[in-house]
């Protein structure tokens, strides 16, 4: 038996294989209590599983993609859950960003498949709407030192700049310094299964005015 919003529900193996080891990081750095904004939820069932999870943090996913947000909505009438809010219809380059102050940002193999104005724009919005302290994650792949990290990525990230050369995998050391200039601080780099990443920032007091 199926419920009215099955046919909606998309699902990503990727997001089933990833989200336990990114939940155990989650845990650690995201405070107990708040105010989370997930960028580019994508299927919606990280924003799900994260929330069941936390049941502390207020959890506000977005994506721009129709599609995406209808899924999204489907997963969160499926799974009943009070802390997770209707997606938002979230362009990062839009100065207004639909949301008040924030503790965390989430953002979530978004980087790479998107030209590198969205990632500055990411920096830029979060800096702006973290409270001191607060966090943003990202989870990726990476290159490091001018190098891919397995072949795997290499072959990936030719995948992506063939269907769009603005995408790509990025350099971590370039993706730190730009946090870095908006004030928010990487925290050191945590290794993650299939070549991954994750870069753990916090928001130095008065960053949104450097």
């Amino acid at each position: 038996m199926t419920d009215s919003y099955s046919t909606l529900r998309q699902r990503s193996p990727s997001a089933e294989r990833n989200r336990e080891p990114i939940l155990a990081v989650l845990r650690d750095v995201l405070p107990a209590s708040g105010r989370v904004l997930e960028i580019a939820s994508g299927t919606g069932q990280h924003a799900v599983w994260f929330a069941r999870a936390l049941p502390g943090l207020d959890w506000q996913p977005s994506d721009l993609d129709a599609g995406a947000r209808a899924s999204i909505a489907a997963w969160v009438a499926h799974e009943k859950l009070a802390n997770v809010r209707e997606p938002l219809a979230l362009d990062m380059h839009q100065p207004d960003w639909q949301v008040p102050a924030l503790d965390a940002v989430v953002c979530i193999n978004m980087i790479h498949i998107s030209p590198w104005s969205a990632t500055e724009a990411l920096f830029a919005g979060a800096s702006e709407r973290l409270v001191d302290g607060g966090v943003l994650y990202l989870y990726g792949p990476y290159r490091r030192g001018g190098a891919h990290t397995a072949p795997s990525n290499a072959a990936f990230d030719e995948q992506l700049q063939s269907r769009d050369p603005s995408w790509g995998v990025r350099d971590m050391e370039t993706v730190i310094e730009l946090g870095a200039s908006h004030g928010l601080l990487c925290a050191e780099p945590i290794a993650m299964p299939a070549n991954n990443f994750s870069l753990v920032f916090r928001k130095r007091p008065d960053a949104a005015r450097v």
